[in-house]
């Protein structure tokens, strides 16, 4: 079986999920990474705003609601910057798959909903290495919301409440989960994301997922 090249050139693969709060990412990636771990593959996961440097200042200036547009987009580059220099790409020399809990698209969506014009965007994240794969779970807004009330619970945020939506929480997370997710549609066509309906059961998503994943991988 011929080996796989990848898009970027490194040795390894680089595998995304993307999606908003919700959409049942974290339980897609636990299960991909266990299953490629049982392929006998090296994988390493990697989440969104998780730079040791970075990530605490990012914490930090939400917590005391310092972050405007411009500010909330350019920590988050650089969160994602010293994470791809630091693990993403030592990783993928290495031969790992790489699995990542969003890529540059969930600034890409949330930053143009805050205002920025897509191609100041593009060209500040220029360097990101092309994914392999990007799988996008798609959940409406309304199954957003109820997911997330009974977790985590809204977080000002996530809800948008920073751009001024609507002083109501729940108005505020529809319209701005709403918008993200205009966004997202967007970018499907754009970059190729595999798109999968989020309101399936987990099971079922693994399997589209892993009947994607196991072409790349050489498995005999």
């Amino acid at each position: 079986m011929a080996k796989y090249k990848s898009k970027h050139g490194y040795d390894g693969l680089l595998v995304v999920i993307e999606g908003t709060d919700g959409s049942g990412k974290s339980t897609q990636i636990e299960k991909l990474k266990r299953w490629i771990e049982d392929q006998s593959y090296g994988v390493m996961v990697s989440e969104w705003k998780t730079s040791k440097f970075i990530a605490d200042a990012i914490n930090d200036a939400k917590d005391r609601n310092l972050l405007n547009a411009t500010t909330f987009s350019l920590l988050y580059a650089a969160d994602f910057a010293d994470r791809l220099e630091q693990v993403i790409i030592p990783a993928l020399k290495a031969g790992f798959v790489v699995i990542l809990d969003r890529y540059i698209y969930t600034a890409y969506a949330r930053d143009v909903v805050r205002g920025h014009n897509i191609e100041w965007l593009k060209n500040l994240y220029d360097y990101a290495p092309e994914p392999d794969m990007v799988f996008y779970l798609d959940v409406p807004v309304e199954i957003l919301l109820k997911r997330i009330i009974g977790t985590t619970g809204l977080d000002y945020w996530e809800s948008g409440r920073d751009i001024g939506l609507s002083n109501d929480f729940y108005k505020s997370f529809q319209i701005y989960q709403g918008k993200c997710l205009e966004e997202y549609h967007k970018m499907i066509k754009e970059y190729g994301f595999i798109s999968i309906d989020g309101t399936l059961n987990p099971k079922e998503i693994h399997k589209k997922i892993i009947s994607h994943v196991k072409n790349i991988l050489e498995i005999i």
